[in-house]
């Protein structure tokens, strides 16, 4: 549906970096990544507000590198959703219809049906002024999806919106894309977000897309150091690869040894593993499929409803208060942390850079 192939520019202060992907047609897509990552600026090169100094963005196959952004049907919502402040909710709908000069009938035929399949009809004559955060989102949507476009474009659409509201238009956005099937890029530096929406995801940091992948492994196979820190996965060491038999490396980490499921049959690697995927004990579990490292717990430290136990092994797992309360968890208590060679991801580690 969608390609970008190697696509660089440069900003007085800022660079896209040989950015490549492909979005295929009614995928929901995600570009995650920090702020300041440059993911705006691909979503506005995409939709043709900036030429890209090198590289190809493709649409159904055809370059559209140097059209124009009214050529290529795209439906762009930004952040902070950009509506018409002297036009009502109706008006603003139709604006992009309108601009094509569409039928007035078919206009008011396309406006309706789009505003009553996002439950905004009732909305149709007020101004954005007396609207709602998540109102105006809606309204910013319909706008978007009206003129039918081949590609939806959402610039962190609910990052402005409080908690509650959030989740509701997440539904809403999932919702919308099972109905319509539209082909969607949406960049956020929300993780629940992203997981709760992408069918895929591409991590942007620095002007570069550094994976694409599936939600599950882009937040348990991490392809880099940075890019484990970014998704949560805290647990992080250094080892190297000392066997390997039916597809399970023994990796060789100070004093202990963890069994991972890879393909790695030596050398020297970075070892992650996500915290929730961390049991702690007071006695070691014994299994051929688990690891089990003893060590003594350093700091305890509450992230909302869960905790964080660090430990001098260089490992941390999270907990709830009442795993905590049951197994009498407290610093300096020696415990066992376990968890599956198949929640292991190993990556080789090099001197420059993490690959």
């Amino acid at each position: 549906m969608i390609t970008l192939e190697k696509v660089s520019h440069e900003w007085s202060d800022f660079s896209l970096k040989n950015v490549s992907f492909n979005v295929a047609q009614g995928e929901y897509f995600v570009i995650l990544g920090p702020t300041a990552a440059g993911k705006t600026l691909i979503l506005e090169t995409i939709a043709g507000f900036h030429i890209p100094r090198q590289g190809n963005i493709l649409l159904n196959g055809k370059n559209v590198t140097h059209i124009p952004p009214e050529k290529r049907n795209i439906g762009f919502v930004y952040q902070d959703y950009s509506l018409f402040p002297h036009m009502s909710v109706e008006k603003n709908v139709a604006f992009g219809l309108k601009m094509r000069k569409v039928p007035k009938r078919d206009v008011e035929i396309k406006v309706q049906s789009i505003m009553d399949s996002i439950d905004i009809s009732h909305l149709k004559d007020r101004f954005p002024s007396t609207l709602s955060g998540g109102e105006q989102q809606r309204v910013a949507l319909a706008r978007a999806l009206v003129i039918d476009p081949d590609i939806l474009l959402l610039d962190e659409p609910l990052s402005a919106l409080d908690p509650r509201t959030q989740e509701s238009l997440r539904e809403e956005l999932k919702r919308i894309h099972k109905v319509r099937g539209a082909t969607t890029i949406h960049i956020t530096h929300n993780q629940d977000e992203a997981l709760a929406l992408a069918d895929r995801i591409g991590v942007m940091m620095n002007g570069e897309v550094i994976q694409v992948d599936t939600p599950y492994k882009v937040f348990n196979e991490p392809a880099s150091e940075e890019m484990a820190a970014f998704v949560g996965v805290e647990n992080v060491v250094e080892g190297k690869v000392v066997s390997s038999e039916d597809g399970v490396a023994l990796v060789e980490i100070g004093n202990y040894d963890i069994r991972a499921l890879s393909s790695l049959t030596e050398g020297e690697v970075n070892v992650f593993i996500r915290p929730e995927n961390v049991v702690l004990s007071k006695v070691k579990l014994e299994s051929s499929a688990r690891n089990s490292i003893s060590g003594k717990i350093t700091r305890i430290t509450q992230f909302g409803a869960t905790f964080r136990i660090y430990m001098d092994n260089s490992l941390s797992a999270l907990v709830t208060k009442q795993a905590i309360e049951e197994l009498g968890l407290n610093v300096g208590l020696k415990v066992y942390a376990s968890f599956k060679a198949t929640a292991v991801h190993v990556i080789k580690r090099c001197d420059e850079d993490y690959v």
